[in-house]
């Protein structure tokens, strides 16, 4: 069977595209397709004991069986469609600037007396080893239909702690940003302060650090570095 293989962040640069074809014979395993993509592209090699693999917008253990017509991705760690849900939710990813006070409005309600958000943006300095001391613009970057599916198990996850939060808001945004400008906004609303609501929201823009499929790339005035989480999601995180 033939398979095309999404890249992403370094991978992508590492071979010059975001997608890649390979060959295989049935019946196949992630680790197969690993071994395959090793042999015949062998630029890809050093990053694929560390890379992350979906299939099906699943994070896949190496055991794990491919078949044809399998939607599969490789991608680092991350630096940071869906169902009903009970209340008001909003999941994007963008390029465009966000209207904060827009995105907070979708989740007030007559019975919503408390709303916790938190936003990002880009810092100038970032004084971490192996990046530019001084940050010109970050380029963010995402495998979008899988990060919102991630964003709407967040939300399942928030309820299922929290059953008192009436609304969640996760956003991210994509493409070149500037100093200063809004990277992230995550919002959780509930009835009264004492809710839970604090709880929730800094569980959700640490979960999205961990599972939504969202890269960085700090360009600084002499080099530019792709931000690698260190989380390490396995199927445990699939719902």
């Amino acid at each position: 069977m033939k398979l095309e293989i999404r890249l992403f962040a370094t991978l992508k640069d590492r071979a010059g595209s975001a997608r890649i074809q390979i060959s295989l014979a049935e019946p196949a395993t992630v680790q197969m397709m690993l071994d395959e993509v090793t042999a015949v592209y062998p630029a890809l090699a050093p990053l694929l004991p560390a890379c992350l693999i979906s299939v099906n917008k699943a994070f896949a253990a190496l055991a794990a069986p491919i078949q044809p017509g399998d939607e599969i991705a490789l991608f680092p760690p991350v630096s940071g469609g869906s169902g009903a849900f009970p209340h008001p939710t909003y999941f994007a990813i963008t390029a465009a600037e966000l209207d904060l006070n827009a995105i907070q409005s979708r989740l007030t309600r007559p019975d919503v007396g408390a709303v916790v958000s938190f936003t990002g943006s880009v810092r100038g300095q970032t004084r971490r080893d192996g990046l530019p001391p001084q940050t010109i613009h970050l380029e963010y970057e995402a495998y979008a239909e899988m990060a919102e599916l991630k964003m709407a198990q967040i939300a399942r996850e928030i309820w299922e702690r929290w059953p008192q939060v009436k609304g969640i808001a996760i956003v991210q945004r994509i493409g070149k940003l500037a100093v200063g400008q809004t990277t992230t906004f995550v919002a959780c609303a509930s009835g009264h302060r004492d809710q839970g609501v604090f709880d929730a929201a800094r569980y959700g823009i640490d979960r999205l650090k961990e599972i939504v499929p969202v890269w960085k790339k700090e360009v600084g005035p002499d080099k530019s570095v792709w931000v690698e989480g260190h989380y390490r999601p396995t199927e445990k995180d699939n719902e």
